[in-house]
C-alpha cells in the first residue's frame, strides 16, 4: 500500500478521511472560484471480471499502453459463468465471448486470472478477502458496484465505470473528489435469529435508497463490533443499495484474526508493522461526520423486502403496505407500481406470500457462514413441494470447505440444488434465471424488476429466512418451523 509523505490533515479525522489522506498522490487544485478539483488517489488493489473489463483492455491496446501494475490486478470469472456442467462449453454465445475475451486479455497483459474450475475461482468480492488480498487501509476498486464489500476491512472500496477501469489499468491512480461521511451507529446486540442481512435491510429502509448518496458510510457501535468478518462484508456489500459510494468498518482483532495466515496477508515483521498501522485506523473521538444515523440493533427482527428496490422492506411480521397510507407522493407512486409488478395486495401479511424459488448465494450471502446457517435449518428437513432451491457457493474454496463439513450432503438430501461457484441467480447474465411470474426469496442484493430474469419477482432475505422459506413454501423465519 502506498504511504504518501504529505502531512496529515489537521484536526480529528474519520476512518474514511484517514485512508483517503494516506492515498493522495496529487491534491486537487483550487480554481479561481475557490473550488477544489479532484484528488489523484493511488489504488492498492484492482479487481477485474469479464463484464466491465473488455473496453478498458481495448483502450490500453489502442493507446499502446501496458498495464501499469499487473501485480496489483487480479481477475476472476463470475457473472457469466454457468454453475453446472462447467467443463462443457458455455452455451450462451454472449457469455462465452465475454469469458473468452477476459482470458485473452489477461494472458496478453499479464493479469493473474482464476478461470472456471480453478480452486480459487469465484465471485470477485469473495475471492479478494479469502486470499488476503483485501486489507485494512487499502483503496480497492472494481468495475462492479458491490466492491463496497471490501470496506468491511477498513478499506475505501468502490465500484467504478469502464473509463475509470482503464485509467486505473494505465496509471494505478484515480481522480476523485472527497466524499461526505456518514456514521451509522448501531447500538445493542442483534437478537437470536437476526442477522447482518436483516440489519442492512433495516438500515436501507430507514435512510432510503438515496439516503447515502455522495457519502462513505461508516458502520459503528456495539452491534457492529460483535459481527464476524463475513457478516461485516454482508453489511458493507449493500451500502451501494443505500446510494452510498462506499461502506466501511474499522479494523479490529476480528479483522486481524480473519486475515492472519491467508496467502497474501503480511507475515512476520511485516505483519506486526501492518497491524500497528491498522490499529491507527479508527475514527478520532472528536471527528465530525456530515451526518449520523442511530439504529437500535436490539429492536430488530428478521427483515424482508416486499417491493422492487432494497429500501422497500419491512419486518417479516408486518403486512404489505398500502400506498394510500404513504404520505410522500413519490414514494406512494413507487409503492403502487411495485405492488402491481410484485402482484401483491395491501394488507396481506408478509408471511402469507408464497414462493416457488429460493436462491442462496451471491457476493452478499454466499460465504461459508451463510451456508452453515442454511444447512443448520435444512438438516433432516425437506424443501417444500413445488419449490426449487438453488444453493450456490461464492467461490470454489467455499464449496470445498462446505463439502468437507458435509453441508453439500445436507443440501442435496433436503432437495436443494448444490451448484458450482458464480454469481448465478443474483442477476440475469447466466443460465440461472427466473421465468416470468416466478417468485423468489433471494439472499442476493437487488430486487429490481427483471433483476433475476424477465418478469421474475424477488424478495430479499437472509440465509436463515431463505432456508425456512424453502421448507414452508412461503416467507418464513426459522422460528416459524415446527
Amino acid at each position: 500500500m502506498l504511504m504518501t509523505q504529505q502531512a496529515a490533515a489537521p484536526g480529528p479525522r474519520t476512518l474514511a478521511e484517514k485512508v483517503w489522506d494516506d492515498h493522495v498522490v496529487v491534491p486537487g487544485k483550487v480554481d479561481e472560484n475557490g473550488e477544489a478539483g479532484p484528488d489523484l488517489l493511488y489504488i492498492d488493489l484492482h479487481l477485474v471480471h469479464e463484464v466491465t473489463s473488455p473496453q478498458a483492455f481495448d483502450g490500453l491496446r489502442m493507446a499502446g499502453r501496458p498495464l501499469r501494475r499487473p501485480d496489483l490486478t487480479i481477475a476472476t470469472e463470475d457473472h457469466n459463468v454457468p454453475t453446472i456442467d462447467i467443463t462443457s462449453p458455455i452455451a450462451d454465445q454472449v457469455s462465452a465471448l465475454q469469458v473468452e475475451t477476459l482470458r485473452r486479455n489477461c494472458e496478453e497483459f499479464g493479469v493473474k486470472l482464476f478461470p472456471m474450475g480453478d480452486t480459487d475461482q469465484g465471485i470477485v468480492h469473495v475471492v479478494g478477502p479469502q486470499l488476503g488480498l483485501t486489507q485494512p487501509g487499502m483503496t480497492v476498486v472494481c468495475g462492479d458496484s458491490h466492491t463496497s464489500t471490501h470496506g468491511a476491512f477498513g478499506a475505501i472500496a468502490m465500484g467504478i465505470g469502464t473509463s475509470e477501469v482503464e485509467h486505473v489499468m494505465a496509471t494505478q491512480t484515480l481522480p476523485l473528489r472527497p466524499f461526505k461521511t456518514m456514521a451509522i451507529n448501531v447500538s445493542g446486540e442483534l437478537a437470536d435469529g437476526v442477522t447482518a442481512k436483516d440489519l442492512i435491510l433495516a438500515i436501507i429502509a430507514e435512510i432510503g435508497t438515496g439516503g447515502g448518496q455522495g457519502h462513505i458510510l461508516e458502520y459503528r457501535g456495539p452491534a457492529i463490533e460483535k459481527l464476524s468478518m463475513e457478516a461485516r462484508m454482508t453489511i458493507c456489500n449493500m451500502s451501494i443499495e443505500a446510494g452510498a459510494r462506499a461502506g466501511m468498518i474499522a479494523p479490529d482483532q476480528t479483522t486481524y484474526d480473519y486475515l492472519k495466515g491467508r496467502p497474501h496477508a503480511p507475515q512476520g515483521a511485516e505483519w506486526d508493522a501492518a497491524v500497528a498501522y491498522w490499529d491507527s485506523l479508527r475514527t478520532d473521538a472528536d471527528a465530525v461526520f456530515d451526518r449520523e444515523v442511530n439504529i437500535d440493533g436490539a429492536a430488530l427482527t428478521p427483515f424482508v423486502t416486499w417491493g422492487t428496490n432494497p429500501g422497500q422492506g419491512l419486518p417479516l411480521g408486518a403486512s404489505v403496505p398500502d400506498p394510500a397510507d404513504i404520505l410522500d407522493e413519490t414514494e406512494a407512486v413507487a409503492a403502487e407500481r411495485a405492488l402491481e409488478y410484485m402482484d401483491l395486495t395491501p394488507g396481506m401479511p408478509l408471511r402469507d406470500i408464497e414462493v416457488n424459488t429460493v436462491f442462496v448465494g451471491s457476493c452478499t450471502n454466499g460465504r461459508i457462514e451463510d451456508l452453515r446457517a442454511v444447512a443448520g435449518i435444512l438438516k433432516d428437513r425437506k424443501v417444500a413441494d413445488g419449490v426449487r432451491m438453488l444453493i450456490v457457493p461464492g467461490s470454489m474454496k467455499v464449496r470445498a470447505q462446505a463439502e468437507e463439513e458435509g453441508l453439500g450432503e445436507i443440501f442435496t438430501a433436503a432437495g436443494a440444488e448444490w451448484r458450482m461457484a458464480g454469481c448465478s441467480m443474483c442477476l440475469g447474465m447466466n443460465p440461472d434465471q427466473l421465468s416470468p411470474g416466478d417468485r423468489c426469496a433471494a439472499t442476493s442484493n437487488r430486487n429490481f424488476e427483471g433483476r433475476q430474469g424477465k418478469g421474475g419477482r424477488t424478495h430479499l432475505v437472509s440465509p436463515a429466512v431463505a432456508a425456512a422459506t424453502a421448507i414452508r413454501g412461503r416467507l418464513s423465519a426459522p422460528a416459524d418451523l415446527s
